[in-house]
């Protein structure tokens, strides 16, 4: 197949296009496209001369930095393999991450290296291969500044192939065991360039990056804007601050993308300090994630009257399957849109594999041309989610008679609070291990400011006794901070929906548990 540059080889024809302009920043420090390059070379050879060769896996934990924009270049320039770690899950669940990669190197942020510390024993990175940066390095880590210092800055001239694999994303399955999605230089490269189409990305644009860099969203849109020589701004804050959000655009970036509950926050901002900030220059604004009210779309498009507003649907797996576009988001209110150019058609399949007639719900298979690779070292997962080249994560649709999707069930059971995927049995798992619960379901219920909370729903042993609020706390140490239930109820084991066969009906006690609370 023809030869494709990777991210690391778009961004060395940046810098001899476009030496001295801002390509990289965050809220502390920029960087022009030649100094981006050239501590990405830098690093990439640095990486390398840890002993590192073309296919290992590099781990890294830390909150939004420019270095992430350093780090994806360096990698693809050396060959190595991305492995974006979530800077909200615990010590159990990175070392799963890291382990189940086979990362043969992890840099850690100074704030997050005490859970590195943690989990340190039980991972098979060799001393040496431990990076830090962010403030000093403790005992036992290199000095990311130190490894850059010490460098060339010239290309490494390592052979990358287009088909090489640039990152293992890691996504949660409906059985909780997180799964390496492989994401391949060509593939995250035809991403860019479909999105440059689609929301007509130039080298004129800057994106803020607000959304955690570890998340395939952000690298998408960075992709995007370093393929067309565009600029991105990392929003380097550990969470979401709608204040410095506003302040940030008005700053002079053209493009964000946010969920629907960020947009929320924002506009919950008091009017008269909203009208201190100029937001004239933002011309385009992305939805992702999950669904956003038709009052929140009307908001968002009067706060910011130059911009066009785009919605998007997609997976880690996928990647972008369809958009709505700015004049279509009330004409068709509710929709995802159609599947971008360069798609084929999106196949909505009933329980025997046969396409559903427009207006009738079924599972939703896309064919896009930058589809992962599969499952890292899970052949028989890979196999599941394809179907004669469609790819499946189990979302659920219709379709009218214009061509524009709905999605109906957001994988089955899955949870979206504020704009993060939650799966049920993550949260059973951790709510099931307390000695007093018997049974247990983890549902979302509606919430007016995160869209869903997490809630679980717990039939106690006979004879044992536990309070809600105690079962929230037990779940504090055990899970991320936006996987844990914000509420608990205590039900009698008649209460709890089942089939036949003893599966608990997700669907109907979601249903009742809503209902009950409407009812109060």
């Amino acid at each position: 197949m023809a030869p494709l540059l990777n991210f690391g080889e778009a961004l060395g024809t940046n810098a001899r296009l476009f030496p001295e302009r801002t390509g990289a920043a965050d809220l502390g420090r920029a960087m022009t496209f030649r100094q981006w390059n050239a501590r990405a070379c830098r690093l990439a050879n640095a990486l390398l001369g840890l002993g590192l060769a073309k296919g290992d896996r590099v781990a890294v934990l830390a909150y939004n930095a420019v270095e992430w924009m350093e780090i994806y270049a360096a990698t693809a320039k050396a060959g190595l393999v991305m492995v974006p770690v979530n800077f909200r899950l615990v010590g159990p669940e990175v070392a799963f991450i890291v382990s189940d990669s086979g990362a043969r190197a992890l840099i850690v942020e100074d704030a997050l290296a005490g859970q590195v510390e943690e989990i340190r024993a039980g991972l098979a990175i060799e001393p040496g291969r431990y990076v830090h940066f962010g403030g000093p390095a403790p005992a036992g880590f290199r000095a990311y500044e130190d490894l850059l210092a010490a460098a060339r800055d010239t290309e490494p001239g390592q052979q990358v192939s287009p088909d090489d694999p640039w990152a293992l994303m890691y996504t949660s399955g409906t059985t909780g065991r997180p799964k390496g999605a492989i994401r391949s230089h060509r593939g995250m490269a035809l991403l860019g360039l479909v999105l440059q189409v689609e929301i007509g990305f130039s080298r004129r644009d800057t994106g803020l990056l607000v959304m955690p860099m570890c998340h395939s969203n952000s690298l998408w849109f960075a992709t995007a804007l370093a393929y067309c020589g565009g600029a991105s701004t990392v929003m380097s804050r550990r969470s979401f601050d709608a204040g410095e959000v506003l302040a940030a655009l008005a700053g002079g970036p053209s493009f964000t993308s946010l969920v629907p509950t960020q947009y929320v926050m924002m506009l919950e901002i008091p009017e008269a300090e909203r009208a201190r900030h100029d937001t004239s220059r933002v011309t385009k604004l992305m939805i992702s994630s999950a669904p956003a009210r038709r009052e929140t779309k009307q908001a968002v498009m009067e706060f910011f009257p130059n911009s066009g507003l785009y919605e998007l649907y997609g997976s880690t797996e996928a990647g972008c399957v369809t958009m709505l576009q700015p004049e279509e988001q009330f004409e068709k209110l509710g929709s995802v849109g159609r599947e971008c150019v360069g798609s084929r058609p999106v196949r909505l399949l009933d329980e025997a594999g046969r396409e559903v007639p427009d207006g009738e719900t079924g599972e939703l298979h896309s064919w896009t041309p930058y589809a992962f690779d599969g499952y890292w070292n899970l052949p028989e997962k890979t196999a599941e989610a394809f179907n004669d080249g469609y790819c499946s994560v189990g979302d659920m649709a219709r379709r009218d008679a214009d061509g524009f999707l709905y999605l109906v069930d957001r994988k089955t059971n899955m949870i979206i609070s504020g704009g993060e995927n939650v799966y049920p049995s993550e949260v059973e798992a951790a709510l099931g291990a307390h000695p007093a619960v018997c049974d247990v379901a983890a549902i979302g219920l509606p919430d007016p400011k995160w869209g869903e909370r997490v809630h679980g729903v717990v039939v106690l042993k006979m004879g044992a006794r536990a309070t809600e609020a105690e079962l929230v706390e037990w779940c504090r140490p055990r899970l991320a901070g936006y996987k844990r239930p914000r509420t608990v109820s205590i039900i009698a084991p008649d209460d709890m929906p089942k089939t036949a066969t003893g599966k608990i009906l997700h669907r109907l006690l979601k249903q009742r548990m809503t209902e009950r609370e409407q009812n109060r």
